[in-house]
């Protein structure tokens, strides 16, 4: 059977997956990626909501007989596919395919550390201790050591870093448990599977070789395929570059401390290093601010408090280092935090000195009591197109939004992709019989200080007439608080905000109420999924541009005027017509879905620039009229 006949009508896939129906552009992917497969070479596909691009890159990669990673945005989406869509798929096909699920070393238990932790008896809380007593019960009866089964722990817990490695301080097989290691394990049944799923941070660690101690992933490849892809270029950046934390050197000197007592305890002046590192620490983060900012490290590294701050760091570090040294062949942990001593002294030497390649950016961020210093890579294409050089086969790019009109230009060259196969595949939901974009008229400019509460006020009556089941998607924090402060009181149906809850509680919240109306920002412009009525309508702030005054964006921008070209039209507007078409994919999520879309920037229809969004939107018809958005309303509720 091919692809058309596989995913029809009549195909396994519609007698064994529930719900399937058989879709023409789902077909069209599938042939497509079964193509690339054979022949090898670069697909780019743009799957518009409701294709069922998973299903069609599925069946033709465990249909293939070739090695496949599976690469996804989160570790979220990340099981989703490995515990729900894979078996499925799998299952129709009756595939012999060996498949397997790997995430990145700090989503497995680490006995060793556990064990450490336990004996070290540092915490801080209460609430830690019965943490650590809740570790301990699961650890016993886990088979797979994946953190994210622990339920009655939150994932933002402070102990999950002292109990779950790093590349800094795993031994790796020089560690006491390495025979009973579930990241070990993991890796193994990596290494053997023929579909093996993975995500986005754990495909550019082991591109960057960042990951020692275990075999690398993708010289075994011979398909790589990338579902969110346009999360990519962003990743690559944080991966091909370097950064360094207050955290790691904090974690350096809690390990010396513990090694210390258990293999050197008659080397005081170990722990006497380590604890004046923690203190040189302390300075330099109060120096640099307590309150949360993100800024270029230029702006700051000729201040004459933050130089000597700086200089302190070092010279503790560097006498810290001295001491690892000569301690080192007691014991393998001591050994362990002698190599990352040294590792983290010639980054901090990196990011804090003068001699830097113009083509990257160094920029700091200060949060609650740390700070993390980093050197980004303003172009990673070339870095980028090396790695797809040395890794031959075939290699497949998706999302539903990749495009900015139809052309591919501006993701591809991010990438450094030239010679490749484009597919771009209309959502096969109405939008035209399903969707009404409002523009709410005689709105301020955004730049305006009243401008959120001139919105907030326009969508009232929406609201009144979607009788809650909204999203508010807003492009800043501000904005989101200050729209639940207004809205509080305002509106008769339940006020949810991001923060409130984990993302996952407040969404099934959102669900089960029916009728809510949830504020977020960021995170939920994206990977978010409501199906039904509870979410009939979705109003999006502002056109989401990028913060000029983010560092990174501020050295792209400089870099880009140098080189001659239009940052705005080059850069800044595809990103941002990318990152709208993410939050609008919110509206439509299944066949029977029908919805508002309201976009209340008037930039849209002021600016010649509004057009370029509008064209890279699902069509559907717009009104500037409340009466039509209520008559919408009225005619799904009767």
């Amino acid at each position: 059977m091919d692809m058309a006949e596989l995913l029809g009508s009549d195909g396994p896939l519609a007698r064994h997956a529930p719900g399937f129906a058989p879709r023409f552009q789902q077909q069209q992917m599938a042939t497509a990626v079964e193509a690339i497969l054979n022949e090898g070479g670069t697909l780019i596909v743009e799957a518009g909501t409701g294709t069922g691009k998973t299903y069609a890159y599925l069946a033709p990669a465990l249909l293939s007989g070739r090695r496949v990673i599976i690469s996804t945005g989160t570790r979220h989406l990340q099981d989703q596919l490995y515990h729900r869509d894979l078996p499925i798929v799998r299952r129709a096909l009756k595939s012999p395919a060996k498949v397997a699920l790997l995430k990145g070393r700090g989503n497995y238990l680490c006995r060793y550390r556990l064990r450490l932790t336990a004996q070290e008896g540092r915490l801080t809380s209460q609430e830690q201790v019965a943490e650590l007593r809740h570790i301990h019960t699961w650890a016993r009866r886990t088979r797979r050591g994946d953190i994210a089964d622990v339920s009655n722990v939150p994932e933002n817990s402070p102990i999950w870093p002292r109990v779950t490695s790093t590349t800094d301080n795993c031994l790796g097989q020089e560690c006491p448990d390495w025979s009973d290691c579930f990241l070990a394990k993991a890796r193994r049944e990596a290494q053997a599977a023929d579909v093996l799923v993975i995500n986005h941070h754990l495909f550019f660690a082991d591109m960057a070789i960042k990951e020692t101690g275990f075999a690398e992933l993708l010289p075994g490849a011979e398909a790589i395929i990338l579902d969110e892809a346009h999360q990519l270029p962003e990743i690559a950046s944080h991966f091909f570059g370097q950064s360094l934390s207050s955290r790691q050197l904090l974690e350096l000197t809690r390990d010396t401390l513990v090694e210390q007592v258990r293999d050197a305890p008659d080397f005081p002046e170990l722990r006497k290093r380590a604890l004046a590192l923690e203190i040189a620490l302390a300075v330099l983060c109060q120096t640099l601010g307590s309150t949360d900012r993100r800024a270029l490290w230029r702006e700051v590294a000729d201040e004459s408090t933050v130089q000597e701050a700086v200089a302190e760091v070092t010279l503790k570090l560097d006498a810290l280092r001295a001491a690892l040294r000569e301690a080192a062949g007691r014991g393998k942990g001591l050994e362990n935090c002698c190599r990352r001593g040294d590792d983290l002294g010639q980054r901090l030497q990196t990011l804090t000195g003068t001699d830097r390649d113009p083509g990257n950016v160094c920029w700091f961020e200060t949060r609650g009591r740390g700070v993390m210093l980093t050197l980004t890579p303003l172009d990673i294409a070339p870095t980028f197109q090396g790695r797809m050089t040395a890794q031959p086969g075939a290699w497949v790019f998706t999302s539903a939004t990749l495009a900015v009109g139809q052309s591919f230009g501006h993701f591809a060259a991010r990438l450094g992709l030239a010679d490749y196969a484009a597919l771009c595949l209309d959502s096969p939901f109405d939008f035209v019989g399903h969707a009404l974009l409002y523009h709410p008229p005689d709105l301020p400019d955004p730049a305006m200080p009243r401008y959120t509460t001139a919105l907030l006020e326009a969508v009232l009556p929406v609201l009144e007439a979607s009788q809650g089941r909204a999203f508010l998607l807003f492009t800043s924090y501000r904005a989101l608080h200050e729209a639940a402060e207004w809205l509080a009181g305002r509106v008769d149906y339940p006020l949810l905000a991001q923060g409130q809850l984990p993302k996952a509680a407040l969404l099934q919240q959102f669900r089960e109420l029916g009728n809510a109306v949830l504020l977020g920002t960021t995170s939920f412009w994206e990977g978010v999924d409501v199906r039904g009525e509870a979410l009939s309508c979705v109003i999006i702030d502002r056109l989401p541009f990028a913060s000029p005054g983010d560092p990174v964006m501020q050295a792209r921008i400089e870099s880009l005027r140098q080189r001659g070209e239009n940052p705005f039209m080059s850069y800044q507007l595809p990103q941002a017509v990318i990152t709208l078409k993410q939050g609008v994919g919110r509206l439509i999520r299944d066949v029977s879905d029908r919805g508002v879309l309201v976009l209340g920037d008037p930039r849209l229809l002021s600016k010649s620039y509004g057009q370029v969004f509008l064209d890279s939107l699902p069509p559907m018809p717009r009104t500037k009229k409340l009466e039509r958005v209520q008559a919408f309303f009225s005619r799904l509720e009767s």
